[in-house]
C-alpha cells in the first residue's frame, strides 16, 4: 500500500475577482494556504473610500493571514515570505515583480494561472486581446515562473473556444473557473512529482499591451467584424464609445448583422451613406454603417446614466439617419 504524498503549504498570492476562483478551489483542497498576499488596500468609488480587494475580503472570511506589501523586493518582505516555509506559492493576477528571491523561496518555486495558452498573449491584457484579435479559441495556461514577464515553461493548458456572444466579462469567468480546475489538477501531479515542464516557441510570441481609455473610441471607417470585437473586448472596462451631442456615448454590445429586416428605416440618397450613420432603428437595436457592412448596436450608455437597450435609448431622439462621430 502507497502512502499518499502530503498536502502542499502554499502562499497565494493575487488581488482582483479573477483571483478569487483559484484561492476558493485551494480552500476546498486538501491543501494548506498558510498565507495570502493581495495589493495593498487602494482609494475605490466615488468617495475614493480605502477598499480592500476581492482576494483580501476572501482570505479574512476564512480567518487567513494576509501581507500587503507594497513590494517585494526589499530584503525584510522576502525575509517574511520566505519564514512561511512554503511548498509552492500560486500566483493569479497579483500585480507585483516578484524577484528572484521570491521565485526561489518556496521548494516546488512559483505557479502562476495565465488567462492565454501561452506563448501567445504574454503580458497584461490576455482576455481583451484575444478578442479583439478576433481568436476563435483561447485558455488558461499553468505556467512555473520565472523573472521574466509570463516566459516560464508551461506545465499545463486547458483551452475554450471564443464565441461570438463572449466580452471579455463573460469570457474572464469562464477562464477563472478553468484555471482554478487546472491548478488543483497540477497541484496534484506536483505532489507526484511528474510534472513535465514545456519550453514555450519563442517564434510564437504575442503580448497583450495594457488597455488605455484612448484606443476604446470607435472609428466608425473601420470594418465591422473590427468594431464588433472591440466593442466586445473592451467590456467591462475601458468600454468602447462613440460620441454623441459632444459627450462619450459608451456601447455595451453589438453583433454583426446584416442591413435587414423590420424597423424604421433610413435611405440614404446617393453616397451619403457615411460610416457611422443610423440607419435602422428597431427593438433589437440601431443598425449602423461602417466600413463594411452594418453592425447592431444593442446596448449603450449615455453619459451619466446607466446602460440601456439601444432601442430605449433611441426612443426619446431623433436618431434615424444620425451620423455618430
Amino acid at each position: 500500500m502507497t502512502n499518499s504524498p502530503p498536502p502542499l503549504r502554499i502562499i497565494f498570492a493575487g488581488t482582483p475577482e479573477f483571483s478569487v476562483s483559484a484561492l476558493k478551489a485551494l480552500l476546498e483542497s486538501e491543501h494548506e494556504v498558510v498565507a495570502v498576499y493581495t495589493q495593498p488596500d487602494r482609494p475605490a468609488g466615488r468617495g475614493r473610500k480605502l477598499t480592500a480587494s476581492a482576494v483580501k475580503t476572501l482570505a479574512l472570511q476564512h480567518d487567513l493571514p494576509v501581507y500587503q506589501p507594497e513590494t517585494l523586493k526589499d530584503a525584510e518582505a522576502q525575509h517574511v515570505l520566505a519564514s512561511l516555509k512554503a511548498d509552492v506559492m500560486v500566483v493569479v493576477a497579483y500585480g507585483l515583480l516578484l524577484p528572484k528571491a521570491v521565485l526561489d523561496a518556496p521548494r516546488h518555486g512559483c505557479l502562476n494561472i495565465h488567462a492565454s495558452l501561452l506563448p501567445r498573449w504574454r503580458g497584461a491584457a490576455p482576455i481583451q486581446r484575444a478578442i479583439e484579435a478576433g481568436d476563435a479559441t483561447t485558455g488558461v495556461t499553468i505556467m512555473q515562473m520565472d523573472i521574466g514577464l509570463d516566459t516560464g515553461d508551461m506545465l499545463s493548458k486547458v483551452s475554450t473556444d471564443i464565441t461570438p456572444e463572449d466580452n471579455a466579462s463573460r469570457l474572464h469567468d469562464r477562464l477563472s473557473a478553468l484555471g482554478s480546475s487546472a491548478l488543483i489538477q497540477t497541484l496534484q501531479v506536483l505532489q507526484s512529482q511528474q510534472l513535465t515542464p514545456e519550453k514555450q516557441d519563442e517564434s510564437c510570441v504575442t503580448y497583450a499591451q495594457k488597455l488605455t481609455k484612448a484606443e476604446a473610441e470607435i472609428q466608425w471607417s473601420e470594418p465591422a467584424e473590427t468594431i464588433v470585437r472591440k466593442i466586445q473586448a473592451f467590456n467591462p472596462w475601458p468600454i468602447a464609445f462613440t460620441t454623441f451631442q459632444g459627450k462619450p456615448l459608451r456601447i455595451g454590445q453589438a453583433a454583426l448583422q446584416s442591413d435587414q429586416g423590420g424597423g424604421e428605416k433610413f435611405i440614404p440618397q446617393g453616397n451619403s451613406k457615411k460610416c457611422g450613420t443610423v440607419l435602422s432603428i428597431d427593438k433589437a437595436g440601431m443598425m449602423i454603417a461602417t466600413g463594411s457592412q452594418p453592425i447592431l448596436i444593442q446596448q449603450v450608455q449615455p453619459s451619466g446614466k446607466k446602460m440601456m437597450q439601444a432601442y430605449d435609448f433611441a426612443q426619446s431622439r431623433q436618431l434615424l439617419g444620425h451620423r455618430f462621430l
